[in-house]
């Protein structure tokens, strides 16, 4: 079983990964490798300072790590333990599903075998 903040996990990438810039921002991270601020504003339509807000909720998230400086410059890079976390948590919930629909559909196996045998005897 996860830990117990692994849901808790789970939600804040999910909630990362609702905004299209941020998607966009994983995807040229994950196609380009890491990247600044400045690199991605020229990559992308937009501004430098929306960037930095995204990216920022990126790292709250845990998506994305800061990289050694260069300067002024701060390289980002894709981090994807997180959203491992959030696939183990999401099966995790599957596998919950899966055996409580089991079980319903064993249930119903069992009424409509009672109702098949009531219905013979009648």
């Amino acid at each position: 079983m996860p830990p117990p903040d692994a849901e808790e996990q789970a939600v804040a990438v999910f909630a990362a990964l609702t905004d299209p810039t941020r998607r966009a921002l994983l995807e040229e991270l994950g196609r380009a490798g890491p990247a600044t601020v400045s690199d991605l504003a020229r990559r992308l339509p937009i501004s430098r300072q929306a960037i930095a807000k995204h990216l920022g909720q990126l790292a709250e998230a845990g998506l994305i790590s800061s990289g050694e400086p260069t300067g002024r410059r701060h390289p980002y890079r894709l981090e994807p333990a997180p959203v491992r976390a959030a696939q183990v948590w999401l099966a995790m919930l599957a596998n919950r599903w899966d055996d409580r629909l089991a079980a319903l559909e064993l249930a119903l196996d069992a009424t409509d075998t009672k109702e098949s045998s009531n219905h013979d005897q009648a």
